[in-house]
């Protein structure tokens, strides 16, 4: 009953991630929806914006993060086996900049470095037992995204589009000896989709991105625990963990 357990749990804990970030689109996208002309307006804001072939800003936004774990069974001597999940998520900061460059009228490439300030309080528990401990986990990372983003035909003052691309991180944050310990580097599969919305003297751009840890973020040698097999453990139950994580953000160009 326990890899069970654990796996559904980390499956809810997934899901609820997806869901709040769906509904934070909803919302998202309902706000900036006066932005748009209505059919019977004739102004187009911004007409030759598009046409220009590098375009700059910057955005601001929030990030849900989440972990997947992968557990191996592992059993203690006295019979004790670890799970861990996300139980839920907490919203972090991101800032970022941007440049963009025009391949083509339907086709950008865009480039928006930037940072995110985030936690995930990781719980454990042992399914034996039912003894659970918790960690919480601060980050500062240091993001590189890069994106083909692929626009659809401007109506009136809006287009919609979608991105595809990746993203490579390098968490910055001071590390603690404690039960679980990350890479500093990882790299992300990023699916996005936003709107352009042309106002009088500048684009608003909200965006929603999905992003995939490609890589094992864990840590599995652990020096600094070789004298403390009761924090070890952990480590010792979890194969791999990737890092998952939903973007929202607010494109000012």
């Amino acid at each position: 009953m326990g890899p069970n357990k654990g796996n559904i749990s980390g499956k809810g804990g997934r899901c609820r991630l997806v869901l709040a970030a769906l509904l934070a689109a909803a919302a998202l996208f309902g706000a900036t929806f006066p932005a748009m002309a209505r059919p019977g307006d004739k102004i187009l804001n911004r007409p030759y914006a598009d046409q220009k072939r590098l375009h700059l800003g910057f955005s601001i936004g929030m990030s849900l993060q989440d972990l997947k774990f992968t557990h191996n069974g592992y059993e203690t001597p006295d019979g004790q086996q670890w799970f861990a999940e996300v139980p839920a998520w907490a919203p972090g900061i991101n800032v970022n900049v941007l440049a963009d460059l025009r391949l083509h009228r339907y086709f950008n490439l865009r480039f928006s470095p930037g940072m995110s300030f985030g936690s995930k309080n990781v719980h454990f528990i042992d399914a034996r037992s039912g003894t659970k401990a918790t960690q919480d986990i601060k980050s500062v990372y240091v993001m590189l995204p890069l994106d083909l983003k692929v626009s659809g035909d401007r109506y009136f003052n809006s287009r919609p589009y979608v991105t595809l691309g990746g993203m490579g991180v390098f968490d910055v944050s001071k590390r603690q000896s404690s039960f679980l310990q990350f890479n500093t580097a990882d790299a992300y599969l990023t699916i996005g989709l936003g709107c352009d919305f042309y106002l009088p003297f500048f684009k608003l751009i909200p965006e929603v991105k999905f992003c995939f840890g490609l890589t094992d973020i864990l840590r599995h040698k652990r020096p600094d625990l070789e004298d403390d097999p009761e924090t070890y453990k952990i480590t010792q139950s979890l194969s791999k963990v990737r890092s998952n994580m939903v973007i929202i953000n607010f494109y000012f160009e």
